[in-house]
């Protein structure tokens, strides 16, 4: 509900990780029309499983180590908001999960305006979600906060703040 009324009302919004991933349930759900979609983790048997576990990961039966984890590199959308912030194409960022953006849906959430501004080199893992329509409403799968420090704030924790600041 808190994304929906951000969304909805144009609060500015940042999502880490799980944040992404619940923003992506709430658009397929109240944008797209994909009734009850979820993720699998919170419902095995959803109809729509716009979130899911990650291939190399339904096979195994333990955790820790095995989620994907560490620096991955990310290939940002020319024009798009987080490429601005980055002032770069090319960025790497920190991972710790083993849930994911499902690509079977990518299509149906582009056409109702979810925008995938980040990928992985090869494009098929989703790494950052905006919408441009909102002045800040962005949503990443990795953790930008263990690369944020208090002299130099990380680019999204920056356009954050930024984006805040000039609305007083």
């Amino acid at each position: 509900k808190v994304i929906q009324y951000a969304r909805e009302n144009k609060i500015p919004l940042l999502g880490l990780v799980l944040g992404m991933q619940c923003a992506v349930i709430e658009f397929a759900r109240n944008v797209a029309n994909l009734n009850k979609a979820n993720s699998t983790e919170f419902d095995k048997t959803t109809q729509y499983k716009v979130v899911d576990l990650m291939e190399e990961q339904k096979n195994i039966a333990g955790y820790g180590a095995t989620m994907r984890l560490g620096s991955y590199p990310c290939k940002l959308a020319k024009g798009s908001k987080v490429e601005k912030l980055y002032n770069s194409e090319n960025i790497f960022e920190r991972h710790r999960h083993r849930y994911e953006f499902n690509n079977e849906y990518k299509q149906i959430l582009e056409q109702n305006g979810l925008v995938i501004s980040g990928t992985s080199p090869d494009g098929l893992l989703a790494e950052i979600i905006e919408l441009p329509q909102n002045d800040f409403f962005i949503a990443c799968q990795f953790h930008p906060e263990f690369k944020s420090r208090p002299q130099k704030p990380h680019p999204l924790f920056r356009g954050l703040i930024e984006t805040i600041l000039n609305r007083k």
